[in-house]
């Protein structure tokens, strides 16, 4: 099986070699052939210059002019995928490629379509911080198994696995991080439904002075997804 690695990226200079080099590690125990790309969303840091610096870490390098965010990056980096599935990596140190072998395993076993990484159904480590930020989390996550019909448990995680031809086929059109909820939705909509899985995954959160970027007006963002794709749009 291939496996395409997915990482966008804006500013991210602080953390995204070492998260590069946690990858190279991580896939090494891994028995399949990996391609990794990169989305540099417009940064104006040095993501750019490090990224330029260490090409031999990964396989295709997009680089967009200007920041559009997370929806948008991940839209032209679909495209771009050759392998069986793709797994979004974020380029901060929140979340552990060494967690791979949880996700990839349900392709391999049973079959699966998709499987997200749950923070919240996890005995691994997970760095306690924001007693609001995992409220929201719940209840966005609530929200959207009511109109999704799953019962997923953390439907805002970053780790996320899709098989590509669920991707490929797909119009993105949220730029921001409405497009967890967005995927989410269109591909649960399809029918029939695709057989979603779930694994615990180790989280490493970081705060807004490490570098968060995913605030408040985001949760709104969610849910105004949530009725767009689950309420009114189902397709």
């Amino acid at each position: 099986m291939k496996i395409s690695i997915l990482i966008p990226a804006f500013n991210e200079s602080k953390t995204i070699l070492k998260v590069l080099n946690n990858i190279s590690k991580a896939i090494n125990n891994i028995d399949h052939q990996f391609q990794i790309i990169i989305i540099n969303d417009g940064s104006t840091d040095d993501t750019d210059k490090i990224l330029l610096e260490n090409k031999n870490l990964y396989d295709e390098y997009l680089k967009l002019e200007k920041n559009s965010g997370k929806g948008y990056a991940l839209g032209c980096g679909f495209q771009k995928c050759e392998g069986d599935i793709v797994i979004v990596q974020d380029a901060d140190l929140e979340y552990d490629p060494n967690d791979y072998k949880y996700l990839i395993s349900p392709f391999v076993k049973l079959d699966a379509d998709v499987v997200y990484g749950s923070r919240f159904k996890s005995s691994s480590s997970n760095r306690v911080l924001f007693f609001w930020h995992s409220i929201a989390n719940k209840l966005i996550t609530l929200f959207s198994n009511i109109f999704s019909n799953l019962n997923l448990t953390d439907v805002e995680t970053g780790y996320k696995v899709f098989r590509t031809s669920l991707i490929k086929n797909l119009t993105i059109e949220e730029k921001s991080f409405g497009i967890e909820i967005e995927l989410t939705h269109k591909i649960a909509n399809k029918k029939p439904q695709p057989k979603f899985y779930e694994v615990g995954i180790s989280y490493n959160g970081r705060t807004y002075a490490e570098g968060k970027k995913i605030g408040p007006k985001d949760a709104l963002v969610a849910i105004y997804c949530i009725i767009k794709y689950g309420l009114l749009n189902k397709k």
